[in-house]
């Protein structure tokens, strides 16, 4: 009988040693052979686990983009004001690509190698995810869901962090739990001063001149 733990220890294993490749080197650029030698496997053991490059990248990418749906449907669960879920958001997002930067890496560069049908799956998540959070920010600005500037405004904030990998170095005095702050503090510190240009903005409300 198959021991569940350690079939998926060793899952999770061959994911993260694949995710780190494909970090590194690319979908393309990264064969099986070399995810069999950085998991000290077999090929042959390779293949019990996934049925090719495509399965692997699939895994990693629509894993990863579930876990953060799920930390999504958290938050929103444990807060009750748009501040507080807005705040979590940011907090929980830059601790979980703390752990799971490789994995990223896959989800955005990587998504446009996958097969058509897997690609929509994916982005249809993704795509959630970026809907929570713009719909929170409305919500902190006072808006209605649908405000014009909400889901600018979240995609501008997964521009902070979600290149965070780019150039933040480990053990470094700034770890991602002090970094989730600093970038709570900087979102939160703009995004009710934000306005839609005049020529978008609605007839009868223009926008603020001079310092807020």
């Amino acid at each position: 009988m198959r021991d569940p733990a350690g079939y998926d220890g060793q899952r999770e294993m061959i994911l993260s040693n694949a995710a780190q490749l494909f970090a590194q080197r690319g979908y393309a650029g990264t064969s099986m052979n070399e995810v069999a030698a950085a998991c000290g496997v077999s090929k042959a053991t390779l293949y019990h686990y996934v049925r090719d490059k495509h399965d692997l990248a699939v895994r990693i990418a629509e894993e990863h983009v579930q876990r953060l749906e799920a930390v999504v449907e958290q938050v929103m669960r444990e807060h009750s004001t748009p501040e507080a879920r807005l705040a979590a958001l940011i907090r929980s997002f830059v601790a979980e690509y703390a752990v799971a930067q490789n994995a990223q890496r896959v989800l955005t560069e990587d998504v446009r190698f996958l097969r058509e049908e897997d690609q929509a799956r994916i982005v249809g998540v993704e795509r959630r995810v970026v809907a929570a959070f713009a719909r929170t920010i409305a919500e902190v600005r006072g808006e209605a869901a649908g405000s014009k500037l909400g889901k600018p405004m979240a995609m501008l904030l997964f521009g902070m962090i979600n290149w965070m990998f780019t150039w933040m170095k480990p053990n470094r005095e700034l770890d991602h739990e002090a970094i989730g702050e600093i970038v709570s503090d900087l979102f939160f510190g703009g995004v009710r001063a934000v306005e839609l240009p005049p020529a978008l903005a609605p007839k009868g409300k223009r926008a603020a001149v001079g310092p807020r």
